[in-house]
């Protein structure tokens, strides 16, 4: 291949991987988590893909008192060697409300984050692990 189209080819995926989950997801609640890429890009607890038995310690769960969330997975961290890499929380619109990156050697994959004033709608929130790829979870708010 040559550079110049290397340099398209590079364009086109950034461009795509920016959009991609906004056309994906946004304005169509828990329904978008259904959508062809459940299961294969990202997994939930309906569409599990390959991993159908490690949904219990990969899916995140979302707790919301007030305006604040918080962001558990119960998976357990052995270092370097399996752990969560971090938490993403989204709005209804994909817009990242926060994310947190876990230390393997001394965190647990717990996070925290405060709504915006008045927030209704959709949260979304993605757990990533290092090697059962990332889960996707929602809850009306």
């Amino acid at each position: 291949m040559d550079r110049r189209s290397f340099i398209k080819t590079g364009l086109a995926g950034a461009a795509a991987g920016s959009l991609l989950p906004v056309s994906a997801l946004a304005d169509h609640g828990h329904k978008a988590m259904m959508t062809p890429m459940a299961g294969s890009l990202y997994y939930t607890e309906a569409n599990p893909g390959r991993w159908s038995a490690k949904a219990g310690g990969h899916l995140p769960h979302i707790k919301v008192e007030g305006s604040q969330v918080q962001v558990v997975t119960g998976h357990e961290m052995k270092g370097y060697e399996h752990y969560i890499v971090k938490h993403i929380l989204f709005d209804a619109h994909m817009n990242i409300l926060g994310e947190k990156l876990f230390d393997p050697t001394k965190d647990q994959p717990i996070s925290d984050y405060t709504l915006p004033a008045g927030y209704k709608g959709t949260l979304y929130a993605l757990s990533m692990c290092n090697k059962h790829d990332v889960w996707l979870n929602s809850l009306d708010v």
